[in-house]
């Protein structure tokens, strides 16, 4: 009784758990060609996938999730994804070149998704690009409650006028990145004082900053994009690779947090002090932060940065600084930062061609050593096998031409032996072929009788 009892409890668990399942599919709808002409009428977030890739099929429970996630809080976005090698041409109009490519769909514009490929992050993205461009905050309590949700806040504060056009030509473009709001003067901290109207400010690192269209030459998108991060970062991959739109170097304290040691703690803490007391100076052209280990600096470099030490990346030509004395203080750091910008610090890497050729062949190590390390059985098959192949024919074909050389040498070597054999049987030929220039012509029967005569010699 037991044992049947137990069966079915097992077959009721695992009915349930395929309900469940499809019921979180049912959420993430499975688009076709009509989704060209259709898609208009909704916004639409989707994920175009290649049935093949291992990170489509890795992001496909957490698609599902995001499906259900936003379909349940009444979200107006819906959540699809299309198959790009089956619908090629209609991924190719959406510009997608990679496998998973996510895109929130928005009227006749197209948001591509870059960050993390999390359940949170991927909803945030979309409530952020789904609603309204310039988001307004009619109040100060309002304000204060959006303000500790955002550590990096834009505002434009004032009334039309041509900024406010270009600040929301800015935010339709940069929207994937951050937020942006207005507010009238009103509303803003009482700790804020403008001197003129309109204005855009960021809020961040417990105060704020004001647009200047002169000392920024006019660019507001170039300032909104340098300044949509915290002055001071803790750094991963991700982080490193969106602070390359930014167009400024990056400033790294690379450490090990759970290390305790003094100097560790110093290397950050001079960094921080740079980032808040050396702004004015320095955060035009660098970005500030700590990153924990150096394996990814490592594999990014193809070097070895010791830890805890300090390195500076310009990520637009994958170009690298290291100070030739360690950094003691403030004031070490300072100096270093200003070799940089006045060009005197020597810069290593680069996008050359030989660092390229270089990147290649570290690539290629990278990914046999870390094959090996994770299967070494799939290592040796992937690797071994066909190495062993290889090396039998080249074998093949090196004793190949040996066997006809050695053939060779023994014929010379007989020839060498023999001198006096081969020069005889030369003179002979030479005496034969004599006779028969000197010798008239015979007739027939001459021919036919000189063998008998020959025989009788004989």
């Amino acid at each position: 009784m037991s044992a049947s009892f137990k069966e079915e409890a097992e077959e009721v668990c695992v009915s349930l758990i395929l309900l469940m399942a499809a019921v979180v599919q049912g959420f993430v709808e499975d688009l076709d060609d009509s989704f060209k002409e259709n898609r208009k009428d909704n916004i639409w977030l989707v994920d175009f996938y290649a049935p093949w890739c291992g990170h489509c099929k890795k992001l496909e429970p957490v698609w599902n999730e995001v499906g259900m996630e936003l379909r349940t809080t009444g979200s107006p976005v819906r959540v699809g994804k299309m198959d790009a090698t089956s619908y090629s041409s209609i991924a190719s109009e959406f510009g997608v070149r990679g496998y998973p490519t996510i895109k929130l769909l928005k009227g006749d514009m197209a948001y591509n998704y870059r960050g993390p490929r999390t359940k949170d992050d991927i909803i945030e993205f979309a409530n952020r690009v789904s609603g309204p461009i310039v988001r307004p905050l009619p109040s100060q309590q309002m304000f204060e409650h959006v303000q500790k949700r955002h550590p990096v806040l834009f505002v434009y504060a004032g009334g039309e006028s041509p900024l406010k056009e270009k600040y929301i030509e800015v935010a339709s473009e940069l929207i994937v990145y951050t937020y942006f709001f207005s507010a009238s003067e009103e509303v803003l901290p009482e700790y804020v004082t403008l001197h003129e109207l309109p204005a855009v400010l960021v809020f961040k690192d417990g105060t704020y900053f004001v647009y200047d269209a002169e000392y920024e030459d006019g660019d507001l998108s170039s300032w909104v994009n340098k300044e949509r991060f915290q002055g001071y970062l803790n750094i991963d991959g991700f982080t490193l690779f969106e602070l390359g739109d930014t167009g400024k170097m990056v400033a790294i304290a690379v450490i090990d947090d759970k290390n305790t040691i003094e100097e560790h703690i110093r290397l950050k803490s001079v960094i921080q002090e740079i980032a808040k007391d050396y702004r004015e100076h320095f955060s035009r052209d660098f970005q500030f932060g700590h990153m924990d280990g150096s394996d990814y600096i490592n594999s990014l470099i193809m070097d070895e940065v010791k830890v805890p030490s300090v390195i500076v990346l310009n990520t637009s030509n994958q170009q690298y600084f290291v100070p030739k004395k360690d950094i003691e203080s403030t004031q070490d750091m300072v100096q270093f930062l200003n070799e940089i910008l006045d060009g005197t610090a020597d810069a290593q890497g680069g996008d050359g061609f030989f660092q390229r050729i270089k990147r290649v062949a570290y690539d290629a190590k990278s990914t046999i050593v870390s094959v090996f390390k994770s299967s070494p059985i799939l290592g040796c098959f992937l690797f071994g096998l066909p190495l062993g192949v290889i090396s039998i024919m080249c074998y093949g074909i090196w004793t190949a031409d040996s066997d006809e050389g050695s053939e060779e040498t023994e014929a010379l070597r007989k020839a060498a032996k023999d001198p006096e054999l081969t020069d005889e049987d030369s003179d002979e030929e030479l005496e034969d072929e004599d006779d028969r220039e000197n010798s008239p012509e015979q007739t027939d029967e001459e021919q036919t009788e000189k063998p008998a005569s020959e025989k009788k010699t004989d």
